[in-house]
């Protein structure tokens, strides 16, 4: 099994950074695609940004040049750095990590999510 446990959310005020992360643990051969999304009360989940195991990134066209995604390979890791953060940033944001397990076939696996509120 996999498991992803995410850290960093909370409040902040508009113009303010956060940093979130996420590791995941548990029969992991390989760690593939890592995002981070987001989901606001009554939305539908939105990808915010993407990393190749190679280093490349992708974001929404929202946080772009705010927004910087990362991951350290060794530690199956992603962490999202926000600045610049504005209100229309608070949502619910989740981790997700495609894993090659030890014994079977890749998937997708979830973090449990993290609360990120900015207020004006």
């Amino acid at each position: 099994q996999v498991q992803l446990v995410e850290s960093g959310g909370g409040w902040v005020q508009a113009g303010g950074s956060l940093r979130l992360s996420c590791t995941a643990s548990g029969s992991i051969f390989r760690t593939n695609v890592m995002a981070w999304y987001r989901q606001g009360p009554g939305d539908s989940r939105e990808l915010v940004a993407s990393i190749t195991r190679g280093g490349t990134g992708n974001y929404a066209d929202s946080v772009q040049g705010r927004f910087t995604i990362s991951r350290d390979n060794a530690k199956n890791l992603v962490s999202l750095q926000m600045n610049s953060l504005k209100t229309e940033d608070t949502s619910v944001y989740y981790c997700n990590i495609n894993v090659t397990p030890i014994v079977g076939k890749s998937r997708d696996y979830w973090g449990q999510g993290t609360q990120v509120t900015v207020s004006s």
